[in-house]
Formats: structure tokens, C-alpha cells, sequence
């Protein structure tokens, strides 16, 4: 059986990591700490050689911005360029009116203070004074350019040289990249007016948030940390996981059934939320439970993308509080996309808790979203207008989603999932008494053509603007490109042999808190604790499932500890992180989730080969 194993970083990769990392660290001490502010993400991001716009900087730190961590630093570095010098020319070039290499302040003052990102006159004062280097009123801006170039390649030689000479730095290792010098010069950059300034650029920005996973990484020095180090390896046969599956209770069809929809979302700082549900079970019985991605494609050329995303359904039992509730069982079998529980459930009420670990529902790089946006409306030959067939098609599989029931009919609760999940507000049963009036309704509940009517609607009052349309297909999870992409549709079926099953839909306040206790008790339940070697009180949990690997960090001590975990030597296999290597920092007498590692390829034999390992306080 062959394994494909991760490519090693190219040697441009390795420079630009090793600037990401010199510019990081002559802001914060440590790779582990998270960019908290704007004024942060600006001066992390001039010491990297860019000087961002206010544009810019409200492109990746939105008003739903808390926090962003090396790795989305890096991300952010990919997408804006630094200036070159030929660059700042051409700009100062625009400006120069008469061609003789020299701009005078009145030129320069007119030019950005009253285009683009207008500055203050205060400001252009301050830059002319420190520009005029001669002091004869003009700015040689080709002497001017040369000296930014210089002066940021001269910061940027002195941190690498700062990060090369510090031992503790010399640890850091940022995303799955590890420390190894440059192989070639740094880049060179500018610093100081960029030249969309100068330019007075004409170009629109999106205000669309970085949306990336808030992970952290970081690697010891090996040799003395291996002390304290534990290695855990586990090979799973794609022959094991076909023999072990769970088979239908025979005369299934004739069981008691009841079934719920849902969704997962992939929200703005990586996490994963769904609805939540309550099961009711009138009697004590057997119990066939599934849960499985749901197919909505009208396409049949091409399975769904989010129709290989792993799904878990925790069942918990319904207490007051989240300390009187205990996990009752959880879905471990798989047979395709369903993931299966059988045995026997009490009488009484219980919580259904969905979970996906997150290794294949994950953020998308932008760059395949270069093409043209679909068009959503369209004027027809009246010239009134209306909704194009993929926009239709989109906003069928969305009622198909929040039609939780599935009776073909959105109930105000149901509605008001949506409305929630879109604008954050809900419709109350005025506004829904409006909406019975407008739009096509059946039993006090909005039909599939009422839903198209609403969404037409909308479009109509704003006179054909797709704006709030695609605010509410990306909430939904769609791309510019009408893809499902940031989502998963399931489906959960309940089978009762002796009984009748009811499900709800809930939003619990405690719900992710629930989730985690529950994820947590799975893990611990099913394996002992190793503890680190050399430190007796941080242990190391490893849940090893047929389908998934999960491991959790129990640090028992009265500070907080940093584990480095090292998944290099794993052969066919992707980590929730979406890193090799990373670190968790884990706060005093705490329990963590690590990780969640599934197959790569799930027809093929695969390899959990992980390395914990304490690493030092800095």
C-alpha cells in the first residue's frame, strides 16, 4: 500500500517563513501570541515591509475581528505585496508635471490630501520634511524611493539577524514550516507612503473578513525537550474498518422513525456550529440512530464536496445544568457517509449534539474565486425583474436545509433559524402575519415558491442590487460562485423498535459548552492517560475510533503549559489544525482538545504517528 507523504517547502517558501517569522517576533514575543488590534496588525504588518491602507487593514480586521494569529499573518502577506521600488517610481512619475525627477510640496499636497486615502495637511508636512532631503523645498523622489527600499531591507536584515542570534526565537517554528536559514537575500520592500497613496489609487477593496482557522504553532529545539516527549503510533487497515461496521437491525422499515435536518457552518474565526436537537423517548427500546452528510445537488455529474464530511452524533442526557448532564453514547460505526449507534435508550429526554471534526470542513485559499461572480438577478424582456435559474436553484437546496422537518413547508421556528443565521434578527408573528399576506403561504407556513417570492422581493426593493442577497448566500456557506463550500447539510434518523420518537430543534446558551464536554468524556472514556515523560501531572489522552483519531491534553498543574505536537512521521492523514506541527497552549488544570486526524484516503491504509512534547516556558 503506498502513502502519500507531505511535500517538503521549496526554498523561496523557506525565505518567505523566515521573514514572516523575523517580522513577527520583532513585535510579539512569541509565535503564540494573537494579533489583537488593528494598530497591531498594522505595525506587524509595516515591519513585514507592507504599509497598509486604512482600506486595507478594514479588509482583514472587520468589526466581527477579535483576533488573528501567525498563521493568518502569513495568509495575509501572500495576498498584499510589498511595493517595489519600480512601483513607487511610476506613481511619483503620475505627479511629476514637468518631468525633471523632482516634486514640490504643493504638488505633493495636492496629490494626497485630496485623493484616495486622503491624509491630513499635518501629515504631509511631517512626510515632506523627512523626504526634502536636501532642504530645498522638492522631493528627488527617485532618491527618496531608494532610501525606503533600503531602510526596510535594513530592518528586516536586523531582525533576521535578531531571530538567528536568540536561542529561544531560534525554537520557534511557525504553521508546519520548521527553522532553517535563508538561502537567498531578503526581498527587497518599502516602507513609509505606499504607493496606492501616492497613486491616489482608483481600485475598490472588498470588506470581506480573513476567515482562517485561529491556530498557533511552535517547535522546541529537539535534543533536550525529547526527554519530555511521547510518541504515539497507530496503523489503520482499510480491511479493520469494513469488517467492524454495524449492520441494520433486520425489519428495520417496520421500526418507529423520526428524522431532523441541519447544517454545519464554518463560522469567521474556524469554528464549526450547528443547531442542536432534543430526542424524546417515550419508552425504554432499541435504538438504530444515524446521522450522514445530506446530498442537495441538482448536479448528478459531480458527488457534493461536503458529502465526504465526517459527522459525529453525540446523545447526551437532557439534565438541568450542564454538570447533570453525561454522555450516553455517540455514533463510532460508519457504512458510506452514514455514521451509526445502535443499542438501548431509557425512557426519557435526551440531547443530540452534531460534531465534525473539522479535517475536510475547512476554509477554501480565495484564489480559485478569481472569476466573475454569478449574477443573481436579471431584468427580463418587460424589463422587470426577477431571480436567474442558479439563484433559484441555490435558494431551493437553502429551503431545503432549514425545512428541518422536511414536510416541504417552513414553519415560523424554522424561518426564524434562517433569519438568524443571515441577519441576526427574527420575524415576529406580525411581521410573519405580512409575509402570509405577500407571499405564498399553506397552513401558516411559507411554501418553497413563497421563500423564492421573499427573496425576489428584497432584490425588487433594492432595484436590483445583489448586496444583501450575497450577504445571505455566504452566511449559508455558498462562494461568489454559487458553491456550498463552507457548509455541510445532514441528516439525523432516529429508529425505535418499541416506541415513537419525537426530535426538536433547540438553541441552547450552553450548547458549545455541551459539545466540548461531551467530545471531552469520549475521549477520556475510551483510553488511559500517558503522561508526559518528566512531567507527571500533563497527560495525554488518544481516542482511537475506526474512522477518526482524536487525542486530548490534560495539564493538571497550577500553570499553564505549551505542547508541541509533531504529526510528521503520519502517512495518509490530514489534521483538524491543517498543520504538521503546532503547539497547543493549554491554561492551568485544564483539559483541550489536541487534534482530530481522519484518512486522507479512506480506501487506503493509513498511519497516526504523533510526537508530544512540553515545550520550554519563554
Amino acid at each position: 500500500m503506498s502513502f502519500q507523504e507531505s511535500p517538503r517547502p521549496s526554498d523561496e517558501e523557506e525565505a518567505f517563513y523566515m521573514q514572516c517569522r523575523a517580522a513577527y517576533l520583532a513585535v510579539f514575543r512569541s509565535s503564540l501570541t494573537n494579533i489583537a488590534s488593528k494598530q497591531q496588525l498594522c505595525r506587524v504588518l509595516q515591519q513585514a515591509g507592507r504599509n497598509p491602507s486604512h482600506a486595507t487593514l478594514n479588509k482583514y480586521w472587520t468589526t466581527r475581528t477579535y483576533k488573528l494569529n501567525f498563521d493568518d499573518f502569513c495568509e495575509i502577506l501572500k495576498c498584499e505585496k510589498k511595493s517595489e521600488e519600480s512601483e513607487l517610481m511610476r506613481a511619483f512619475k503620475k505627479m511629476d508635471v514637468n518631468g525633471d525627477g523632482y516634486i514640490t510640496h504643493s504638488e505633493l499636497e495636492k496629490a494626497l490630501t485630496t485623493r484616495g486615502e486622503k491624509m491630513t495637511t499635518e501629515e504631509v508636512n511631517a512626510i515632506f520634511s523627512l523626504a526634502d532631503i536636501n532642504k530645498d523645498g522638492k522631493l528627488d523622489y527617485a532618491e527618496f524611493c531608494r532610501l525606503l527600499v533600503s531602510t526596510v531591507e535594513q530592518c528586516q536584515t536586523a531582525a533576521l539577524e535578531r531571530l538567528e542570534a536568540d536561542g529561544k526565537l531560534k525554537r520557534q517554528n511557525f504553521g508546519s514550516q520548521s527553522y532553517s536559514p535563508p538561502k537567498s537575500s531578503v526581498s527587497s520592500s518599502s516602507s513609509g507612503i505606499t504607493a496606492a497613496q501616492v497613486e491616489a489609487t482608483h481600485r475598490t477593496e472588498s470588506d470581506t473578513a480573513l476567515k482562517k482557522d485561529s491556530r498557533s504553532s511552535s517547535r522546541p529545539s529537539s535534543a533536550r525537550s525529547r526527554r519530555s516527549s511521547l510518541s504515539n503510533s497507530t496503523t489503520v487497515t482499510s480491511s479493520s474498518t469494513k469488517a467492524s461496521k454495524i449492520p441494520e437491525p433486520p425489519g428495520l422499515q417496520e421500526w418507529h422513525h423520526s428524522y431532523m435536518k441541519g447544517c454545519f457552518f464554518l463560522e469567521d474565526d474556524g469554528s464549526i456550529s450547528s443547531l442542536q436537537y432534543q430526542l424524546h423517548v417515550p419508552e425504554t427500546t432499541s435504538v438504530y440512530l444515524t446521522i450522514q452528510p445530506l446530498s442537495l445537488s441538482h448536479r448528478t455529474d459531480k458527488t457534493p464536496s461536503w458529502m465526504t464530511v465526517d459527522t459525529v452524533l453525540f446523545v447526551m442526557s437532557a439534565g438541568e445544568s450542564k454538570e447533570d448532564s453525561t454522555l450516553v453514547c455517540f455514533t463510532e460505526s460508519k457504512d458510506k457517509e452514514k455514521y451509526v449507534w445502535k443499542g438501548e435508550l431509557n425512557a426519557g429526554t435526551y440531547n443530540l449534539l452534531p460534531f465534525t471534526s473539522g479535517c475536510r470542513l475547512k476554509k477554501r485559499s480565495k484564489k480559485s474565486l478569481s472569476n466573475k461572480p454569478v449574477e443573481l438577478v436579471y431584468k427580463t424582456d418587460t424589463g422587470e425583474l426577477d431571480l436567474t435559474r442558479e439563484l433559484r436553484e441555490v435558494l431551493s437546496d437553502i429551503f431545503e436545509v432549514i425545512d428541518l422537518d422536511g414536510n416541504g413547508l417552513l414553519s415560523l421556528e424554522e424561518y426564524n433559524f434562517f433569519e438568524l443565521r443571515t441577519s441576526g434578527e427574527k420575524c415576529d408573528k406580525d411581521a410573519w402575519a405580512v409575509c402570509k399576506e405577500n407571499f405564498d403561504m399553506r397552513k401558516n407556513q411559507l411554501t418553497r415558491q413563497g421563500f423564492m417570492e421573499l427573496n425576489l422581493m428584497e432584490a425588487t426593493e433594492k432595484d436590483g442590487d445583489p448586496a444583501d442577497l450575497w450577504v445571505t448566500l455566504e452566511a449559508m456557506g455558498y462562494n461568489r460562485m454559487l458553491e456550498l463550500v463552507e457548509a455541510c447539510p445532514f441528516q439525523i434518523d432516529v429508529h425505535c423498535e418499541g416506541t415513537q420518537p419525537s426530535i426538536q430543534p433547540i438553541s441552547m446558551d450552553s450548547g458549545p459548552k455541551l459539545l466540548n464536554q461531551a467530545l471531552q468524556k469520549s475521549i477520556t472514556a475510551r483510553t488511559g492517560a500517558k503522561a508526559l515523560r518528566g512531567h507527571d501531572n500533563v497527560f495525554i489522552y488518544t481516542y482511537r475510533g475506526e474512522h477518526r483519531i482524536s487525542s486530548l491534553i490534560a495539564n493538571k498543574t497550577n500553570q499553564k503549559v505549551t505542547v508541541h505536537v509533531n504529526n510528521e512521521q503520519s502517512r495518509n492523514c490530514c489534521s483538524s489544525r491543517g498543520m504538521t506541527v503546532f503547539a497547543v497552549e493549554v491554561p492551568a488544570r485544564t483539559k483541550m482538545v489536541c487534534q482530530h486526524v481522519l484518512p486522507i484516503i479512506e480506501k487506503q491504509d493509513w498511519t497516526y504517528n504523533c510526537v508530544e512534547t512540553i515545550l520550554p516556558s519563554i
